[in-house]
C-alpha cells in the first residue's frame, strides 16, 4: 500500500529503500530510525487503508461539532442542553467497533485474526481450540485482561472480576494467552474464565476496531455456538470464516440467517485457498448457497498463512495474492465506514435539535417584538404548546402507555417462549431416557446434548427478546414523535451467562449391580423357588430337592435377576430425570431473570431517554413563553436593542446548523433529520 507521504516510515521496512508498500499492521508505538541510517526519530503516523473514514482527520470532526456546538449555546445558560451535548461528545470518544469472528470448528479463526492484526495474539495448533472468547483492541503497551465470572454479587448475582497483566512481550502473547483460552491447557473453561481481553499497539485497531475471536469447540451447534449467537446483538460486524474443503453446511447457512437479522453487517471469508486447489469452486458454490438462501453477504477468499509471510518479508505482491486487502476494505468501507457515519447522523441530529429549540425560542421573542399587539395570540400558542409538551411527561401520554404495555406484553411472551422450549427440551429428554436403557452408561453424551439443547434455547429466546425489544422503541418513538424528529438510544443487550453457571448435571451411582450382586439376587429367588417347589413335592412323596424344585428355582432365580435389574434401571431413569428437570429449572430461573433485568433496563433507558427530551422541549417553550410575557413590559429602546441582536443569534445557530451538517452526506431527506422506520414483527 503506499504511504501518503515519503517521509513516513513503517516499523516494519521494505527490502529497498525505494519500495513504498507499509503493511497495515506496523507498530504504531514504533519509533525507532530507519534501516538506512539518520538519527531523527520518525513520528508514529497512521496507515490509512484501515482508518474509520478516507480522511484520517475526519473521525474528530464529529467532536470538533459538538465542542463548537457547546461553545455556542453557552450563553444561553441551558445546562439541560449542554449535557445533551456532553453525552453525546462522551459516547463519539468512548465508541468501538466490534468485529465477531465466527465459524465451525478448525476453520482458521485464530490465525486469520492473527494475520489481520499482523501479531501473534491467538494461539494456533493442530490440535488446539479456542474455549475462551479472546477479543483484541488497541493499546499503547501490551496488555492482557482476564474476565472471570463469579456469583459472588449482589443477592448471589453473577458479578466480573479483572484481572490485568502488562508485563508480556508482543511475541510471547500468544503463549500466555494458550494457557487461558484452548481447550488443551484450560479444558471445559476450568479457570472460568468470561472472556479475554488483549491490547496490542496496531494501527489497524486505532480507528476503534475490536476484533473478537470466538470459541469454535464443538462448532456452531454447541454450547460455543449458543453463547456466540447470543452476542450478536451487541456487535457491529460479523465474519463468518469457513475454509475451502468444502462448500457451506446447513449449520452455518442457518447462522447466516439469524445474523443478518441481528447485525448490520455480516461477511463471509473463505480460508486457507492455499491449501486447496478448487477454492474458486468452492467460492461460487458459496456463493450460489447464499443466492439460494436469500443472504445478502459479501464472500472474500483469503489466505493467512500467504499474509503471515507477506507481513513477514514486506512483499506487496504476496500480500495482494493473500486477498486481505479486499477483507481490509470491507472492514473499512462497510463496518469502520459505518459506525462513523452513524456516528455523524446522531451528531448531526443532536447538534440540529438542541440549536432547532433555541432557534425556535429566539423566534418568539423577535414576533413578540415586531408585533406588540398580536403577543396574546403568540402566548396562547405557546401555552398550548407547553401543554403538549408537559403532557408527554405525564403517565398519561401516549408513549408511556405504549412503553409499559410493551414490556410487560414481552415479559409475558418471552417468558411464556422460554418455558415452552425448555418444556419440550425436557421432555425429549425423559423420552430418550425412557428408551434409552440405564442411562448411567451414556450419561455423558446425554448429558452434553441436553446442555447444547439448552444453550441453543436460551440464545434463541435471548435473541427473539432482541428484536421485540427494538421492536418497541421503534413504536415508542414513532408514539413520542408524532410530529417531530426522535432518534433512539443505543440499546445494547448482553446475553445471559445462566448456562455455564448452572450446577452440572450428576447421576449418583447408586447401587451397584455386578455379578456378585446379579449372583446374589438370583440364589436368593432361586432358594425360595426350590423351598417352595419341593415343599410341594412332599405332599406327593417326592425329597425336598427334586428336577421340580431345582427348575422351579432357576426359573424364579432368572426373574428375580430380571426384576432386579428393572428395579435398578426405573430408579436411575427416575434419578436422572430428576437431575435434568433440576438443570433446566436452574437454568429456565436464571434465564428467565437475566431477561427480565434486560427488558428492564431497555424499559428505563427508553424512559429516561424520552423524558429528557420533552423535559427539553418544555424547558425551551416554558422560556419562549415567559420571554412573550416579558415583552409586553419592555420598553422601546430595549425591543429596539433585541431586535438587532436576535437576528444575528440565529444566524450564528443557522451558521452552525449548516457546519454540522455537512457531516452527513447529502441525501433526498432533510439532512440532520433521522426517520423511525416501521419495523415487521419479529416472530420466534
Amino acid at each position: 500500500m503506499p504511504r501518503a507521504t515519503p517521509t513516513r516510515w513503517c516499523s516494519r521496512p521494505p527490502p529497498t529503500p525505494r519500495r513504498t508498500w507499509c503493511p497495515t499492521a506496523c507498530d504504531p508505538s514504533d519509533t525507532r530510525p530507519p534501516p538506512s541510517g539518520g538519527g531523527r526519530r520518525r513520528t508514529p503516523v497512521r496507515c490509512p487503508r484501515l482508518s474509520r473514514v478516507e480522511d484520517p482527520v475526519e473521525r474528530p470532526l464529529t467532536v470538533k461539532a459538538v465542542d463548537l456546538a457547546l461553545a455556542t449555546i453557552a450563553p444561553y445558560n441551558r445546562p439541560d442542553l449542554e449535557s445533551r451535548l456532553q453525552q453525546a461528545r462522551a459516547r463519539l470518544l468512548d465508541d468501538r467497533v466490534r468485529v465477531l469472528v465466527v465459524g465451525e470448528f478448525k476453520q482458521g479463526k485464530s490465525l486469520l485474526v492473527n494475520a489481520l492484526l499482523s501479531a501473534p495474539v491467538c494461539p494456533v495448533f493442530d490440535d488446539v481450540a479456542t474455549a475462551v472468547s479472546t477479543a483484541v483492541s488497541y493499546a499503547d503497551e501490551p496488555v492482557l485482561t482476564l474476565v472471570h465470572t463469579r456469583a459472588d454479587g449482589p443477592d448471589g448475582l453473577p458479578t466480573q472480576v479483572r484481572t490485568h497483566r502488562a508485563d508480556i512481550p508482543l511475541q510471547d502473547l500468544s503463549d500466555v494467552v494458550a494457557g487461558y483460552v484452548t481447550e488443551a491447557r484450560n479444558p471445559q473453561n476450568a479457570q472460568g474464565l468470561a472472556a479475554v481481553e488483549i491490547g496490542i499497539p496496531r494501527t489497524i485497531l486505532q480507528a476503534g476496531l475490536e476484533v473478537v475471536d470466538t470459541p469454535g469447540v464443538g462448532g456452531l451447534t454447541s454450547i460455543h455456538g449458543a453463547a456466540t449467537m447470543a452476542a450478536l446483538p451487541s456487535a457491529d460486524a460479523v465474519l463468518l470464516v469457513s475454509d475451502a474443503s468444502q462448500e457451506y453446511t446447513a449449520p452455518e447457512l442457518e447462522f447466516l440467517r439469524q445474523a443478518i437479522r441481528l447485525c448490520p453487517n455480516v461477511a463471509c471469508v473463505l480460508t486457507k485457498t492455499d491449501m486447496y486447489p478448487e477454492w474458486r469452486r468452492i467460492a461460487e458454490l458459496d456463493r450460489r448457497h447464499l443466492r439460494d438462501a436469500g443472504i445478502e453477504a459479501e464472500l472474500i477468499a483469503v489466505s493467512s498463512t500467504v499474509r503471515w509471510q507477506a507481513v513477514v518479508t514486506a512483499d506487496a505482491a504476496l500480500n495482494a495474492e493473500s486477498g486481505f486487502p479486499a477483507l481490509e476494505t470491507y472492514l473499512a468501507r462497510k463496518v469502520l465506514g459505518q459506525a462513523d457515519l452513524l456516528a455523524r447522523r446522531s451528531t448531526v441530529h443532536d447538534v440540529v435539535a438542541v440549536t432547532d429549540q433555541l432557534r425556535d425560542g429566539l423566534r418568539a421573542e423577535e414576533s413578540s417584538h415586531r408585533d406588540p399587539n398580536g403577543v396574546q395570540d403568540l402566548i396562547r400558542s405557546l401555552r398550548g404548546a407547553q401543554e403538549r409538551a408537559a403532557a408527554l411527561k405525564e403517565r398519561s401520554a401516549r408513549w408511556q402507555h405504549t412503553l409499559g404495555d410493551g414490556v410487560a406484553d414481552l415479559n409475558a411472551d418471552i417468558d411464556h417462549d422460554l418455558r415452552d422450549r425448555m418444556r419440550e427440551i425436557t421432555r425429549l429428554a425423559e423420552e430418550e431416557i425412557d428408551d434409552g436403557g440405564d442411562p448411567t452408561k451414556n450419561w455423558d453424551q446425554l448429558s452434553a446434548w441436553i446442555q447444547q439443547q439448552v444453550a441453543a434455547a436460551a440464545s434463541t429466546n435471548f435473541l427473539w427478546a432482541t428484536q421485540r425489544a427494538r421492536f418497541l422503541a421503534g413504536q415508542v418513538a414513532s408514539h413520542f414523535a408524532e410530529d417531530r424528529e426522535a432518534v433512539l438510544p443505543a440499546l445494547r443487550t448482553e446475553a445471559s451467562a445462566a448456562v455455564g453457571a448452572a450446577r452440572e448435571m450428576r447421576v449418583r451411582d447408586g447401587e451397584p449391580w455386578n455379578l456378585g450382586q446379579q449372583a446374589l439376587a438370583g440364589l436368593r429367588g432361586g432358594y425360595i423357588g426350590v423351598l417352595m417347589f419341593g415343599l410341594l413335592g412332599t405332599l406327593v412323596g417326592l425329597t425336598l430337592i427334586n428336577p421340580f424344585s431345582l427348575g422351579a428355582g432357576l426359573l424364579l432365580g432368572g426373574k428375580t435377576i430380571s426384576d432386579e435389574r428393572r428395579r435398578i434401571v426405573s430408579r436411575r431413569q427416575g434419578e436422572a430425570k430428576g437431575a435434568v428437570r433440576r438443570y433446566v429449572d436452574d437454568v429456565t430461573f436464571q434465564v428467565g431473570k437475566d431477561s427480565r433485568d434486560m427488558l428492564r433496563d431497555v424499559q428505563r433507558d427508553l424512559r429516561d431517554h424520552f423524558g429528557e427530551l420533552a423535559e427539553q422541549l418544555n424547558t425551551s417553550l416554558k422560556d419562549s413563553l415567559s420571554t412573550a410575557e416579558r415583552s409586553v413590559k419592555t420598553t422601546e429602546g430595549e425591543r429596539a436593542r433585541r431586535l438587532a441582536q436576535i437576528p444575528e443569534q440565529i444566524a450564528a445557530l443557522e451558521k452552525l446548523q449548516a457546519r454540522v451538517r455537512t457531516l452527513v452526506p447529502a441525501t433526498g431527506a432533510q439532512p440532520g433529520r433521522i426517520a423511525v422506520e416501521p419495523v415487521p414483527v419479529p416472530t420466534p
